[in-house]
């Protein structure tokens, strides 16, 4: 078993919280993504945070260009390891 993690980078919580509602559905991952709120560096104001979701991969089987292309339709990208 290896500990692979996606982090995906989204534009804000809502586009988070429906990006990793929509990973279960689509690629039938077994453990909920974790929501991480990410401040820009020196920015105290809650509209200049970026959200990441943060998601183990055990098995290796997840597609790096799918997780590309999912993160994408939120305007987000995936951050390479």
């Amino acid at each position: 078993m290896s500990d692979v993690r996606h982090v995906l980078v989204l534009p804000d919580r809502d586009a988070a919280e429906e990006a990793a509602e929509a990973l279960g559905e689509r690629f039938g991952v077994d453990e909920e993504p974790r929501l991480v709120r990410d401040a820009l560096a020196g920015e105290d104001d809650a509209e200049d945070a970026q959200w990441l979701v943060v998601l183990r991969d055990d098995r290796g089987s997840l597609d790096a260009a799918e997780l590309d292309a999912f993160a994408r339709e939120w305007d987000g990208w995936r951050e390479e390891p």
